[in-house]
């Protein structure tokens, strides 16, 4: 159940919203940053959700500034048991 609606969602996610869910978080993160975040929710996510976290979170830290990757690893570990 969880798995449709995160893929629902997924579907209808623009930059935009990562964008504004990270002025929310007070995140300054670089447009190459929200370009990665993007292009991996977008197109990573499938592999994510079956079951390859820590290959992507990886995958991440080398792309990523350490704030902003930090970030991500805090909020997968808020809702990994929500996926």
């Amino acid at each position: 159940m969880n798995y449709i609606i995160i893929k629902k969602y997924i579907s209808k996610l623009t930059k935009q919203n990562i964008i504004d869910y990270t002025k929310k978080e007070n995140l300054n993160l670089t447009n190459k940053e929200i370009d990665i975040i993007y292009y991996y929710i977008k197109n990573k996510s499938n592999y994510f959700l079956e079951g390859h976290h820590q290959e992507i979170l990886n995958e991440l830290k080398n792309k990523l500034s350490l704030p902003t990757y930090k970030k991500i690893e805090e909020l997968y570990q808020l809702y990994k048991n929500k996926i």
